[in-house]
């Protein structure tokens, strides 16, 4: 699960999002050929990259700077960039451009810093703007909770983009850094978890101010923690996942034929007789059956005249 878009627009041109992320994307192209290098890249990083045990010493002092413009492959680059291009644009609208900067990097130094205190006498060198984009990520928690977040989420064959307050998205994300800080062995290499919760923490802390000019609480109860603007409308439509149906069993009729029933044997007819019909067999009416006699009362005889009287047949 991961965020791809926000419904949070901005109202200027964020020239320093774009320039940073252009100059994170240039300069990892001009060292990719390093890559098939293993060990001209690892002097790379230890020449340009924050080392813990270096910096202690007092040296390197420019790393603190120049460790937030490497990156340690595609994912690495890719992600940190989406995260920039999603929430960046936004806090630089609030800060202006060149306060925006200087808020950017001042937040990648101060999450090496923890990083330093984490782990002093390593000698692995840190790299990658997570811990600027991080301070990125905690001033617009600040600044937006309630802002609309759309997360892709991937399932094995499930596939969905569900919309989430920025709250949940951005503290699940915290959550989930601090926690990797204290399960992570100190000494390892790999993913440089207090440098993501320190940028976190100080790029909310560095915000306040500026949530403070606005309002405070009050400005999120103008807006219910939302922005002040519209918000940016997408059309999200359901996930198609192909449904494979499952075979009907055709149906066996006694006597039929075809796919319907067992082929007929010799002297069979192909069509079943026809079944007689249910209840009693009606009873055969008689040729000779007598004429019922009238009902009702015999007929009075004339006077004088002598009723003739029927033979029998």
């Amino acid at each position: 699960m991961f965020p791809i878009r926000d419904h949070n627009p901005s109202g200027r041109v964020p020239f320093v999002t774009y320039g940073l992320i252009a100059a994170n994307v240039a300069l990892f192209f001009s060292y990719l050929p390093l890559f098939e290098e293993p060990y001209e890249l690892m002097l790379l990083y230890a020449e340009w990259g924050m080392v813990p045990a270096r910096l202690e010493a007092g040296q390197g002092l420019h790393t603190l700077i120049t460790s937030q413009f490497l990156h340690g492959g595609w994912l690495h680059l890719g992600f940190n960039m989406l995260f920039l291009w999603i929430f960046g644009d936004n806090m630089e609208e609030e800060w202006g451009h060149l306060p925006y900067l200087l808020f950017y990097l001042a937040c990648g130094a101060g999450a090496a810093l923890l990083q330093l205190l984490s782990d002093p006498g390593s000698m692995i060198p840190m790299v990658g703007a997570s811990g600027a984009i991080a301070g990125v990520l905690g001033g617009y928690l600040l600044m937006f909770p309630r802002a609309r977040v759309d997360v892709f989420l991937f399932l094995v064959i499930y596939f969905r983009v569900i919309p989430v307050p920025a709250w949940l998205m951005l503290g699940i994300w915290f959550a989930l850094q601090v926690i990797g800080g204290i399960a992570a062995p100190p000494g390892e290499g790999g993913v440089a978890y207090w440098a993501h919760a320190g940028g976190f923490a100080l790029g909310l802390v560095l915000t306040v101010p500026i949530w403070l000019r606005r309002g405070g609480v009050a400005y999120w109860g103008r807006n219910f923690g939302q922005p002040p603007h519209p918000e940016a409308t997408y059309r999200i439509g359901k996930t198609h996942v192909p449904v494979v149906r499952r075979r009907k069993t055709p149906t066996r009729t006694t006597g039929g034929s075809g796919p319907k029933g067992p082929p007929p044997l010799p002297g069979q007819s192909r069509h079943p007789a026809p079944r007689a019909p249910k209840g009693p067999p009606p009873v055969p009416q008689q040729d000779n059956e007598r004429e019922k006699p009238r009902q009702g009362p015999p007929p009075v005889p004339e006077a004088g005249r002598v009723p003739k009287v029927p033979r029998r047949k």
